[in-house]
C-alpha cells in the first residue's frame, strides 16, 4: 500500500490533491498483476461483446428497428460504464492506486451518469415490449425510429444535466481526508465519506434523485409486464403464449440483475446496515458489471431475431468457404 494510504489532511480547508484508491483488502502485492490481469480480461469481454452489438446491428439492415435501436444505446451505455471504471482499476493492481481529484470527480460523473441512462434505457424498452404486445396494431405508429431517436437523445441529455448538477453540489464541500477511496473506483457514496464539513443536504438530495433514477423506471416496469402478463394469459393460442413471453424473457432477466440487487443494497445501507468493506465492494462490482458483460450474450442467444440472423449468416459464410474448397 502507499504511503499515501495513511496521510491525513485535517487542517485544511483545501482541497487534497489525489486519492488513494483502496480496492479489495488483503489481497497480497504479488498477487496484483493476477487480479489485473483478471479484470483486464472481464473489460475484453465486456467490450467485444457490446461493440459486436452496435456493429452487426449496424451491419444488418433487417435488425435496424426500434427495439434494436434501445438495445444499442445499451450497449453504449454498457461500454461507457466498463470503460469508465475497469481501465481504472486494472491501473490500481498493474501499475499505481493513486489518482488525482479531478479524474476521480470525473470518474464519479461518468458511472452515475452511465448508470441512470441504463435505468431509463430499462424503462424504454419495457415500454417497447408493452406497447408490442398490449397494443400491437398501433406499435408501428407509436414506435417508430422517429420516437426512439427523440427518447433516446432525451434521456441521454437530461441526465448529463442531472449528473452534471449532482457533481457541482458534491464538488462544493471541501475534502480534507482521509483520502483513501473504500471502493475500486470512485463513485459518489465513496468520495461523500471523505468530505470534511456537514454533507448531509448534499447526502439527502443524491439519495433523493438516485432513488427517483433507480425506483421510478422499476415501478413503471413492474406496471408495464404486470400489463403484459395479463393480455398475454388473454392470448387463446398456446403458441402465440409462448412467443410473446419469450419476447420479454431477456429483458426481464436483464432488469431483475439490474434493479434487485442494487435495491437490496440502497435500502439495507440507509436504514443503518454495514457490509464489510470486500462484502460491499464484491455486491457492486457484481451487480454493476456482470449484467454489461452478459446482455450481449443474452440478445445473442435469447433473441429469436438476432439469433436467426447470426445463424443464417454463418451459415452462408459456410457455404460460401466450402465452394471454394471444391473450386480449389
Amino acid at each position: 500500500m502507499s504511503i499515501y494510504t495513511e496521510t491525513l489532511y485535517k487542517n485544511s480547508t483545501a482541497n487534497i490533491p489525489e486519492f488513494v484508491i483502496e480496492g479489495f483488502t488483503g489481497i497480497p502485492a504479488k498477487y496484483y498483476g493476477l487480479v489485473g490481469t483478471f479484470f483486464f480480461f472481464i473489460y475484453l469481454m465486456l467490450a467485444s461483446g457490446n461493440v459486436f452489438i452496435l456493429v452487426f446491428v449496424a451491419c444488418e439492415k433487417s435488425l435496424q428497428k426500434p427495439t434494436y435501436i434501445i438495445f444499442c444505446n445499451l450497449a453504449i451505455s454498457d461500454l461507457g460504464f466498463g470503460t469508465t471504471t475497469l481501465p481504472g482499476i486494472i491501473a490500481k493492481y498493474w501499475m499505481s492506486e493513486i489518482i488525482s481529484f479531478n479524474v476521480c470527480f470525473t470518474q464519479m460523473y461518468f458511472v452515475h451518469y452511465f448508470g441512470t441512462c441504463t435505468s431509463f434505457l430499462m424503462a424504454l424498452m419495457a415500454l417497447d415490449r408493452f406497447v408490442a404486445i398490449c397494443n400491437p396494431l398501433r406499435y408501428p405508429v407509436l414506435i417508430t425510429h422517429t420516437t426512439i431517436a427523440i427518447l433516446c437523445s432525451v434521456l441521454w441529455i437530461g441526465s448529463l444535466l442531472i449528473l452534471g448538477a449532482i457533481t457541482a453540489y458534491t464538488l462544493s464541500v471541501p475534502y480534507c481526508g482521509p483520502n483513501i477511496i473504500r471502493h475500486c473506483y470512485c463513485d459518489s457514496v465513496s468520495i461523500r465519506n471523505l468530505a470534511c464539513a456537514d454533507i448531509t443536504a448534499i447526502q439527502d438530495t443524491s439519495f433523493a434523485i438516485a432513488m427517483t433514477v433507480l425506483w421510478g423506471p422499476l415501478f413503471y416496469i413492474i406496471f408495464s409486464y404486470v400489463a403484459i402478463i395479463i393480455s398475454v394469459m388473454k392470448i387463446s393460442n398456446k403458441d402465440g403464449r409462448y412467443k410473446a413471453f419469450l419476447t420479454c424473457t431477456p429483458q426481464l432477466f436483464i432488469i431483475c440483475l439490474y434493479y434487485l440487487p442494487r435495491s437490496f443494497v440502497y435500502i439495507a445501507r440507509n436504514v443503518g446496515f454495514r457490509f464489510e468493506t470486500n462484502l460491499y465492494t464484491a455486491m457492486v462490482m457484481t451487480y454493476s458489471l456482470f449484467p454489461a458483460l452478459i446482455n450481449p450474450l443474452i440478445y445473442c442467444f435469447r433473441t429469436k431475431e438476432i439469433k436467426d440472423t447470426l445463424m443464417k449468416k454463418l451459415k452462408q459464410r459456410q457455404v460460401r468457404v466450402n465452394r471454394k474448397g471444391i473450386l480449389t
